[in-house]
């Protein structure tokens, strides 16, 4: 008998709870096992004691919850637990599963060829490790917009997050700022192990990037309500592609679509404006439409045809 793949039995847990509201618990084992058998040729692999241990990794990993009524079976709790983060991990996971399920399929999906030139995040393990046991983590920090000046980091390491297929680390530096770092400028990393901290409760990080775009989050910056129009081409992007989770449809038909944001307007922001610059218009607030103006300015003079070598 083959060996029975742990982390393949996870998804199919995950897909068969999460497409029907109860299962019956030897109804699941059976569709779990059948589904084994199915795709990966692998039978017999769950049992209610492996479910059990399946459940406790879920959690874990994904933040679902999953628990068990008497009568109806097993069933996800909604858990407030369960964040954006979750999702996506999720979602990445039951891809890479697939993927991994039948070598036949890598032929048929075409990975993203942009790439930061130092994307491996050897230290991804090591940050987690240390935000786990909230220990102090020490490295150099290339600063690309001092010509590229090495700096020595001391930080209390709190949050990874990811933007912009970049992957950052939250934290409070030595002046007591919260801060973001990209692991792909973080050089010579290490934990302090000697140099323990108490995680700061006062401070609600993740909505502080809830009410951003991207991974700027000063939050002196205000939150503003934006409203802006698009042409019903970019507009069916848009509303297939929220720009931020704030999003509100004021008005969409044939001439186009108008939404509502309230978030803090940083340079991440304005950049993901002007990726879709050819329709999208500015009603509020006049510093937005005026800062997008000035940009436009600015770009056109460096393109003139004129100018051209």
């Amino acid at each position: 008998m083959a060996k029975v793949n742990p982390i393949r039995r996870l998804a199919i847990i995950i897909n068969k709870l999460r497409s029907s509201e109860y299962i019956p618990t030897q109804k699941l084992i059976d569709e779990v096992n059948q589904a084994m058998q199915w795709r990966y040729s692998e039978a017999n692999g769950c049992t209610q004691r492996t479910l059990q241990r399946d459940f406790n990794t879920i959690e874990e990993l994904f933040g679902l919850t999953i628990s068990h009524n008497k009568n109806k079976g097993y069933y996800i709790v909604q858990n407030n637990e369960y964040t954006d983060f979750h999702e996506e991990l999720l979602r990445n996971f039951e891809m890479l599963n697939a993927i991994d399920s039948d070598s036949v399929l890598q032929q048929y999906v075409l990975a993203e060829h942009r790439r930061h030139a130092n994307s491996t995040h050897a230290n991804i393990a090591e940050i987690l490790d240390a935000i786990r046991n909230r220990l102090t983590v020490e490295f150099d920090y290339t600063l690309f917009r001092q010509g590229n000046k090495v700096i020595p980091k001391q930080v209390e390491p709190y949050y990874l997050k990811e933007s912009q297929q970049r992957w950052y680390l939250v934290g409070y530096d030595t002046d007591k700022r919260l801060k973001c770092f990209a692991l792909d400028r973080i050089s010579l990393f290490r934990i302090a192990a000697d140099k323990p901290f108490t995680r700061r409760e006062d401070i609600d990080i993740p909505a502080l990037f809830r009410e951003s775009f991207g991974i700027w989050n000063d939050p002196q910056t205000p939150i503003e309500e934006i409203i802006l129009r698009y042409d019903a081409l970019d507009g069916a992007f848009v509303k297939t592609l929220p720009l931020h989770t704030s999003q509100e449809t004021i008005s969409d038909n044939d001439e186009g679509l108008i939404i509502k944001l309230r978030l803090r307007i940083t340079n991440d922001f304005v950049m993901e404006l002007l990726s879709r610059s050819r329709s999208v218009e500015v009603i509020k607030p006049y510093s937005l439409r005026k800062r997008l103006y000035d940009t436009y300015v600015k770009a056109a003079a460096h393109n003139t045809p004129e100018n051209h070598e």
